[in-house]
């Protein structure tokens, strides 16, 4: 497929789908798949929400958008959209990828040779050494390290790699550096050429919903993720489970079963993840990984004929109502417990998600909010 970077009218208007209520990468898709382009979704956004039960859709204007964009142009950041050359290639494999990211840094995002490495905030000594040799000696393969920018692990793992490629993914806006004591750790990845990366606005600062997204972020730009000490309930086991639902390579370093920083990461050799003693463990396994043979979730056209359908009826729209909980229920399910057809089934989670009364989890799962 041929990709063709966005011009900046469309640029603008993607920034601001996605920055609107209740518009996330996989709504984003939805929207541009119904009506054609951003532009014809943004026009409809107000009706469908509204026929979802809200009275109204915060967008931002066209002036918001335009000013977000000089903004992160001011601190030397740029939008990079996922038909732009230069976005993660194994990112558009993943269900649901931000159509938009903002990036700080050289290239090292775009590469294709990509390895997380994350784990405790708290690391031991011994925990740091293994994450830095692993960086390195992954650095000097031609792999670039990938990780969430915490103290600890993710430290060691981006200042080892600042050489040879390291990519920095964040949870808020790329003004608000978290942890603070990070932020000449995120300077010295810039100046070496690596990268920061967030889907987050600027200004944004970063709540404990937001890691999550980022370790997601984490999991799909790379080829693999190495868990190196780990709690047995920890943000690094998440990594690791969004990596398997990505269908990427699972690594985890043994430790001690006296150390509770070591119980997730042996838990995930017992469950089937590749024991790590050294680099060369993880190329091993690395070598054919592409995860170029998954479907591409990324919008294949920027401009596409508007998908028809008829409007949801009252009696279709209170059907789904009643067989929605606060259970995550799956697409399927709903449609075969309300008789709705997929396509009317399609139009009412999408007014029910944008007026904020449902929320989606992965795998098609929806629930009302609580």
């Amino acid at each position: 497929m041929t990709r063709s970077s966005l011009t900046q009218p469309q640029r603008v208007s993607w920034l601001r789908l996605i920055r609107s209520d209740n518009v996330g990468p996989t709504t984003f898709r939805t929207l541009i798949n119904r009506f054609g382009s951003a532009e014809a979704a943004l026009d409809a956004l107000p009706n469908l929400a509204r026929r979802g039960g809200s009275q109204q859709v915060r967008i931002p204007s066209l002036d918001e958008a335009e000013d977000e964009i000089a903004r992160t142009e001011a601190i030397g950041a740029r939008l990079v959209a996922i038909n732009d050359p230069d976005y993660p290639p194994h990112l558009r494999h993943v269900a649901g990828p931000p159509p938009l990211l903002t990036v700080m840094g050289g290239t090292a995002l775009s590469g294709k040779r990509t390895v997380g490495i994350v784990g405790a905030r708290n690391a031991s000594a011994a925990g740091r050494r293994m994450a830095q040799l692993l960086a390195t000696d992954l650095g000097h393969e031609g792999y670039v390290i990938v990780s969430g920018l915490a103290r600890g692990i993710d430290a060691a793992a981006h200042d080892a790699s600042l050489q040879t490629g390291t990519v920095a993914v964040m949870a808020g806006g790329l003004d608000h550096i978290y942890p603070n004591e990070n932020v000449d750790l995120a300077r010295a990845i810039v100046e070496a050429g690596g990268t920061l990366v967030t889907e987050m606005p600027l200004g944004w600062e970063p709540r404990a919903r937001d890691f999550p997204r980022r370790n997601r972020l984490v999991a799909g730009i790379s080829l693999g993720v190495v868990i190196v000490e780990a709690a047995k309930r920890s943000g690094s086991l998440i990594t690791a489970r969004l990596a398997l639902e990505q269908d990427r390579e699972v690594f985890a370093v043994p430790g001690s079963p006296l150390d509770p920083r070591a119980e997730g990461g042996n838990h995930l050799i017992q469950q089937g993840a590749k024991l790590v003693t050294g680099a060369r463990d993880i190329i091993a396994e690395l070598t054919h990984a592409d995860p170029a043979r998954l479907p591409l979730f990324e919008n294949e056209t920027l401009d596409m004929a508007p998908t028809a359908s008829p409007d949801p009826s009252e009696d279709e729209r209170g059907r789904l109502l009643t067989a929605l909980s606060h259970a995550p229920t799956a697409t399927d399910l709903l449609i075969e417990t309300t008789g709705i057809t997929a396509p009317i089934m399609q139009i009412l989670l999408l007014e029910l998600e944008l007026a904020g009364r449902i929320e989606r989890s992965a795998g098609q799962l929806f629930a009302l909010r609580a």
